[in-house]
């Protein structure tokens, strides 16, 4: 039985870690048939993905109401509703346009019970349907600007809204492009999985003035 490391601060039960063991077994067998992530990382998908992902919520704990955008292979987003599963509050609705990626999304949610919804429609359209959240979540998605764009709705509904984004070694030119279009107040948190990549948060998002 795998365990997430001490270094994430989470105190998880045994439940918990039987839920994302399930959900490992059903993801391996799943990435078989779909590409739901790089091939190459799939012999250390506990750590390279179920750990790394945990750091969002690590970084946001709590009953909170998350949208995951483009959630592919369930990363960040199933996991995050996992953990809530053991708070038994909160939710995660993963936004994933591609069916056979929701319909895996759907099949880990029933098996694992993940605090979780699919939504297979695309990114632009999810404002429109999923009213409020506390927290957003992108892994391997796309540039921050246009995260950014696809955040600013609920980003002025709720001005507590955060964004928690995963980031390779390239981030500081996507941000450099980001400041040009955005405001925004900005916590780098180092992972602790890849010693180059980043979860970026972010607060109080507002278009800056042309």
């Amino acid at each position: 039985m795998n365990a997430l490391p001490s270094a994430l601060g989470l105190n998880v039960s045994r439940e918990t870690v039987d839920r994302l063991n399930i959900f490992v077994v059903l993801f391996r067998k799943w990435a078989k048939a779909i590409n739901l992530v790089a091939p190459s990382t799939l012999p250390e998908v506990w750590q390279r993905h179920v750990v790394d992902s945990a750091q969002v919520y690590a970084l946001h704990p709590g009953p909170r109401i998350w949208v995951d955008l483009g959630s592919g292979g369930g990363f960040p987003g199933i996991v995050t509703g996992i953990l809530l599963a053991g708070q038994g509050e909160g939710w995660v609705h993963l936004v994933e346009s591609n069916n056979k990626k929701a319909a895996f999304l759907r099949t880990a949610i029933l098996e694992t019970g993940a605090r979780a919804s699919v939504h297979a429609i695309r990114i632009e359209e999810a404002p429109a349907v999923i009213e409020r959240c506390d927290a957003i979540s992108a892994r391997a998605l796309a540039d921050i600007d246009l995260l950014m764009e696809f955040g600013l709705p609920w980003a002025e509904r709720n001005p507590e809204l955060r964004f928690f984004l995963h980031k390779g070694r390239d981030y500081q030119r996507e941000l450099d492009k980001a400041l040009g279009r955005w405001r925004f107040d900005l916590v780098k948190h180092r992972s602790i999985i890849e010693p180059d990549s980043v979860v970026l948060e972010m607060a109080n998002l507002s278009r800056k003035p042309h």
